[in-house]
Protein backbone atom coordinates (compact mmCIF):
# COMPACT_ATOMS: atom_id res chain seq x y z
CA UNK A 1 0.00 0.00 0.00
CA UNK A 2 1.34 3.10 -0.98
CA UNK A 3 -1.04 5.84 0.42
CA UNK A 4 -2.60 4.76 4.00
CA UNK A 5 -0.64 2.49 6.58
CA UNK A 6 -2.16 0.20 9.40
CA UNK A 7 -1.39 -1.12 12.27
CA UNK A 8 -3.52 -3.42 14.29
CA UNK A 9 -3.65 -2.69 18.57
CA UNK A 10 -5.13 -5.17 20.50
CA UNK A 11 -7.98 -6.36 17.60
CA UNK A 12 -8.36 -2.51 16.70
CA UNK A 13 -7.31 -1.57 13.26
CA UNK A 14 -5.88 2.58 12.84
CA UNK A 15 -5.61 3.35 9.28
CA UNK A 16 -3.70 6.46 8.39
CA UNK A 17 -3.99 8.68 5.21
CA UNK A 18 -0.74 8.98 4.56
CA UNK A 19 -0.46 10.51 0.86
CA UNK A 20 2.04 13.51 0.74
CA UNK A 21 1.58 16.64 2.67
CA UNK A 22 -2.26 17.01 2.51
CA UNK A 23 -3.51 13.37 1.99
CA UNK A 24 -6.02 14.22 -1.27
CA UNK A 25 -7.84 11.82 -2.31
CA UNK A 26 -6.97 10.37 -6.12
CA UNK A 27 -8.13 6.85 -7.81
CA UNK A 28 -4.95 4.87 -6.39
CA UNK A 29 -5.55 6.26 -2.35
CA UNK A 30 -9.91 5.52 -2.81
CA UNK A 31 -9.15 2.26 -4.07
CA UNK A 32 -6.75 1.20 -1.12
CA UNK A 33 -9.31 2.72 1.23
CA UNK A 34 -11.88 0.54 -0.34
CA UNK A 35 -10.21 -2.20 -0.58
CA UNK A 36 -8.72 -2.79 3.14
CA UNK A 37 -12.43 -1.60 4.77
CA UNK A 38 -13.45 -4.85 2.79
CA UNK A 39 -10.38 -6.62 4.01
CA UNK A 40 -10.96 -5.29 7.71
CA UNK A 41 -15.06 -6.19 7.45
CA UNK A 42 -14.51 -9.64 6.51
CA UNK A 43 -11.76 -10.39 9.27
CA UNK A 44 -12.80 -11.77 12.63
CA UNK A 45 -9.86 -10.43 14.17
CA UNK A 46 -10.46 -6.77 14.14
CA UNK A 47 -13.34 -5.07 15.97
CA UNK A 48 -12.84 -1.69 14.59
CA UNK A 49 -11.55 0.89 13.02
CA UNK A 50 -10.00 4.32 13.24
CA UNK A 51 -9.28 6.94 10.66
CA UNK A 52 -7.03 9.19 10.87
CA UNK A 53 -4.60 11.45 9.27
CA UNK A 54 -0.76 13.21 9.91
CA UNK A 55 0.36 16.57 10.67
CA UNK A 56 -1.99 18.65 9.78
CA UNK A 57 -4.48 17.02 7.30
CA UNK A 58 -6.92 14.57 7.99
CA UNK A 59 -7.42 15.05 4.25
CA UNK A 60 -7.64 18.18 1.78
CA UNK A 61 -10.37 16.69 -0.37
CA UNK A 62 -10.08 14.52 -3.95
CA UNK A 63 -6.85 15.63 -5.75
CA UNK A 64 -7.72 18.61 -7.99
CA UNK A 65 -4.54 18.69 -10.07
CA UNK A 66 -4.71 14.97 -10.87
CA UNK A 67 -8.67 15.48 -11.49
CA UNK A 68 -8.35 17.99 -13.67
CA UNK A 69 -6.02 16.44 -16.20
CA UNK A 70 -8.22 13.19 -16.56
CA UNK A 71 -10.99 12.87 -19.43
CA UNK A 72 -14.05 12.20 -19.90
CA UNK A 73 -13.68 8.29 -19.47
CA UNK A 74 -11.34 8.30 -16.66
CA UNK A 75 -13.22 11.63 -14.62
CA UNK A 76 -16.72 9.13 -14.93
CA UNK A 77 -14.63 5.96 -13.92
CA UNK A 78 -13.42 8.03 -10.80
CA UNK A 79 -16.31 9.62 -9.51
CA UNK A 80 -18.23 6.27 -10.03
CA UNK A 81 -15.26 4.35 -7.73
CA UNK A 82 -15.56 7.35 -5.16
CA UNK A 83 -19.17 7.15 -4.83
CA UNK A 84 -19.32 3.59 -4.17
CA UNK A 85 -16.59 4.07 -1.69
CA UNK A 86 -18.97 6.58 0.03
CA UNK A 87 -21.12 3.98 0.14
CA UNK A 88 -18.78 1.13 1.31
CA UNK A 89 -17.65 3.34 4.11
CA UNK A 90 -21.86 4.56 5.12
CA UNK A 91 -22.42 -0.10 5.42
CA UNK A 92 -19.29 -0.75 6.74
CA UNK A 93 -20.98 -3.18 9.66
CA UNK A 94 -18.04 -2.67 12.51
CA UNK A 95 -17.42 0.49 14.69
CA UNK A 96 -15.57 3.65 12.44
CA UNK A 97 -13.96 6.45 14.32
CA UNK A 98 -12.72 9.61 12.83
CA UNK A 99 -9.77 11.09 14.58
CA UNK A 100 -9.61 14.32 12.57
CA UNK A 101 -6.11 15.66 13.42
CA UNK A 102 -6.18 18.68 10.64
CA UNK A 103 -8.23 20.41 7.67
CA UNK A 104 -10.95 18.22 6.74
CA UNK A 105 -12.54 19.72 3.97
CA UNK A 106 -14.84 18.12 1.12
CA UNK A 107 -14.19 14.81 0.44
CA UNK A 108 -12.18 14.35 3.88
CA UNK A 109 -15.31 15.78 5.50
CA UNK A 110 -17.24 13.25 3.66
CA UNK A 111 -15.56 10.46 5.11
CA UNK A 112 -15.37 12.13 8.75
CA UNK A 113 -19.30 11.86 7.36
CA UNK A 114 -19.41 7.96 7.22
CA UNK A 115 -18.51 7.27 10.26
CA UNK A 116 -20.15 6.47 13.60
CA UNK A 117 -18.20 9.44 15.40
CA UNK A 118 -15.67 12.29 14.93
CA UNK A 119 -13.16 13.20 17.12
CA UNK A 120 -11.33 16.47 15.96
CA UNK A 121 -8.29 18.24 17.37
CA UNK A 122 -8.17 21.68 18.24
CA UNK A 123 -6.36 24.23 16.23
CA UNK A 124 -7.46 26.40 13.24
CA UNK A 125 -8.17 23.78 11.34
CA UNK A 126 -11.71 23.32 8.45
CA UNK A 127 -14.18 20.85 8.18
CA UNK A 128 -17.17 21.09 6.00
CA UNK A 129 -18.54 20.44 2.46
CA UNK A 130 -17.23 23.81 0.01
CA UNK A 131 -18.14 21.95 -3.03
CA UNK A 132 -20.77 24.34 -4.88
CA UNK A 133 -18.37 27.47 -4.65
CA UNK A 134 -15.50 25.56 -6.32
CA UNK A 135 -18.61 24.63 -9.30
CA UNK A 136 -19.06 20.67 -8.36
CA UNK A 137 -22.56 19.42 -7.44
CA UNK A 138 -22.94 17.48 -4.80
CA UNK A 139 -24.56 14.42 -5.42
CA UNK A 140 -28.16 13.70 -3.17
CA UNK A 141 -25.92 10.36 -1.53
CA UNK A 142 -23.44 13.28 -0.22
CA UNK A 143 -26.32 15.61 1.14
CA UNK A 144 -27.60 12.98 2.44
CA UNK A 145 -24.92 12.00 4.89
CA UNK A 146 -24.63 15.58 5.71
CA UNK A 147 -28.29 16.03 7.15
CA UNK A 148 -27.58 12.63 8.90
CA UNK A 149 -26.22 14.63 11.04
CA UNK A 150 -26.62 18.25 11.12
CA UNK A 151 -30.47 17.82 10.03
CA UNK A 152 -31.54 18.90 7.19
CA UNK A 153 -32.20 22.61 7.09
CA UNK A 154 -28.27 23.37 8.77
CA UNK A 155 -27.02 21.11 5.87
CA UNK A 156 -28.91 22.56 3.64
CA UNK A 157 -27.71 26.46 4.41
CA UNK A 158 -24.24 25.28 5.02
CA UNK A 159 -24.11 23.08 1.68
CA UNK A 160 -25.55 26.10 -0.35
CA UNK A 161 -22.89 28.66 1.43
CA UNK A 162 -20.28 25.96 1.03
CA UNK A 163 -19.59 26.91 4.78
CA UNK A 164 -16.40 25.45 6.39
CA UNK A 165 -16.74 25.19 10.19
CA UNK A 166 -13.50 25.61 12.34
CA UNK A 167 -13.65 22.80 15.38
CA UNK A 168 -15.53 24.82 17.52
CA UNK A 169 -18.65 25.44 14.97
CA UNK A 170 -18.13 22.07 14.03
CA UNK A 171 -18.72 21.02 17.75
CA UNK A 172 -21.73 23.50 18.01
CA UNK A 173 -23.42 22.15 15.18
CA UNK A 174 -22.79 18.34 16.06
CA UNK A 175 -20.54 18.00 12.63
CA UNK A 176 -18.45 16.79 15.22
CA UNK A 177 -18.47 14.29 18.82
CA UNK A 178 -15.81 15.41 20.63
CA UNK A 179 -12.75 18.06 20.24
CA UNK A 180 -9.66 17.70 22.18
CA UNK A 181 -6.11 18.72 22.20
CA UNK A 182 -3.88 17.03 19.51
CA UNK A 183 -1.92 15.22 20.98
CA UNK A 184 -4.70 13.31 23.01
CA UNK A 185 -6.38 12.79 19.54
CA UNK A 186 -5.79 8.93 19.19
CA UNK A 187 -6.50 8.16 22.73
CA UNK A 188 -10.11 9.88 22.72
CA UNK A 189 -10.75 7.98 19.15
CA UNK A 190 -9.67 4.31 20.78
CA UNK A 191 -11.98 5.24 23.67
CA UNK A 192 -15.04 5.91 21.54
CA UNK A 193 -14.02 2.96 19.61
CA UNK A 194 -13.46 0.80 22.56
CA UNK A 195 -16.87 1.60 23.67
CA UNK A 196 -18.80 0.35 20.79
CA UNK A 197 -16.53 -2.73 20.53
CA UNK A 198 -17.45 -3.58 24.27
CA UNK A 199 -20.63 -4.48 23.39
CA UNK A 200 -21.99 -7.63 21.65
CA UNK A 201 -21.05 -7.84 18.49
CA UNK A 202 -24.29 -8.78 16.16
CA UNK A 203 -26.75 -6.57 18.69
CA UNK A 204 -24.50 -3.64 17.85
CA UNK A 205 -24.17 -3.67 14.12
CA UNK A 206 -27.54 -4.32 13.21
CA UNK A 207 -28.49 -2.14 15.35
CA UNK A 208 -26.30 0.62 13.22
CA UNK A 209 -27.40 -0.91 10.18
CA UNK A 210 -31.30 -0.53 11.11
CA UNK A 211 -30.39 3.21 12.06
CA UNK A 212 -28.82 4.07 8.62
CA UNK A 213 -31.20 1.80 6.54
CA UNK A 214 -32.02 5.10 4.69
CA UNK A 215 -28.57 6.30 4.26
CA UNK A 216 -27.43 3.34 3.22
CA UNK A 217 -29.93 2.82 0.43
CA UNK A 218 -29.13 6.36 -0.74
CA UNK A 219 -25.21 5.66 -0.98
CA UNK A 220 -26.17 2.50 -2.64
CA UNK A 221 -28.12 3.27 -5.15
CA UNK A 222 -28.14 3.63 -8.84
CA UNK A 223 -26.70 7.41 -9.13
CA UNK A 224 -26.20 7.21 -12.79
CA UNK A 225 -28.82 10.30 -13.71
CA UNK A 226 -26.85 12.60 -10.68
CA UNK A 227 -23.28 11.50 -12.02
CA UNK A 228 -24.74 12.40 -15.83
CA UNK A 229 -25.82 15.59 -14.09
CA UNK A 230 -22.67 16.47 -12.19
CA UNK A 231 -20.11 15.70 -15.14
CA UNK A 232 -21.82 17.78 -17.59
CA UNK A 233 -20.85 20.56 -14.77
CA UNK A 234 -17.58 19.38 -14.07
CA UNK A 235 -16.97 19.59 -18.09
CA UNK A 236 -18.67 23.24 -18.56
CA UNK A 237 -16.40 26.26 -19.05
CA UNK A 238 -17.51 27.78 -15.71
CA UNK A 239 -16.74 25.31 -13.63
CA UNK A 240 -12.94 24.92 -15.34
CA UNK A 241 -11.89 28.21 -14.92
CA UNK A 242 -12.46 27.69 -11.08
CA UNK A 243 -10.80 24.23 -11.43
CA UNK A 244 -7.91 26.35 -12.93
CA UNK A 245 -7.73 28.79 -10.72
CA UNK A 246 -7.74 26.82 -7.65
CA UNK A 247 -5.08 24.49 -8.83
CA UNK A 248 -3.06 27.52 -9.82
CA UNK A 249 -3.20 28.85 -6.76
CA UNK A 250 -1.49 25.03 -5.28
CA UNK A 251 0.87 25.18 -7.59
CA UNK A 252 2.23 28.26 -6.59
CA UNK A 253 2.05 26.78 -2.58
CA UNK A 254 3.75 23.73 -3.20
Amino acid sequence: MKTIEVTIKDRLAIVTLNRGKSNSLNREMVTELKDMLHNIEADANIGGVIITGKEHFFSAGLDLIELYNYNEEEAKSFWHLFLNFVAKITSFKKPLIAAINGHSPAGGCVIALACDARVMAEGKYIIGLNEVPVGIIVPNSIFSLYSFWLGKAHATRSLLEGKLFNPEEALSIGLIDELVKPESILTAAERKARKYMSYERNTWSQSKTNIRRELIESTSADQSADLEIMLKQWWSPSTRAILKTIIDSLQKKS
